[in-house]
């Protein structure tokens, strides 16, 4: 038999994702400030390079963030809310080593 998610109750999803979208926007906060920092430091130690330097950086600094940001808050989310524990494991009746 199937078991239920806790995240199958409107309420208690509802609550979980506005967690996480909390989160999220926090987070997209820290990788501007981060961004801004690191294209700071670049341009004071070697001065404008080029334009597409600074925005090949920016990309990849906010958004290396903002993955391990969404990838680790799902993981939060399925481990916060009980949504790990509703799997069916079809090896529970088998002896662990």
């Amino acid at each position: 038999m199937v078991k239920h998610s806790p995240l199958d109750d409107p309420e208690q999803a509802s609550f979980a994702w506005a967690r996480y979208w909390r989160l999220m926007r926090w987070m997209a906060l820290f990788s501007i400030f981060v961004t801004i920092v690191a294209l700071t430091i670049f341009w004071w130690v070697e001065g404008f390079v080029s334009i597409h330097f600074f925005i090949a950086t920016a990309g990849a600094v906010s958004v290396s963030i903002m993955l391990m940001a969404a990838l680790m808050g799902l993981v939060f989310l399925s481990s916060g809310t009980g949504h790990d524990e509703a799997i069916d494991n079809p090896f529970a009746d088998q002896d662990q080593p």
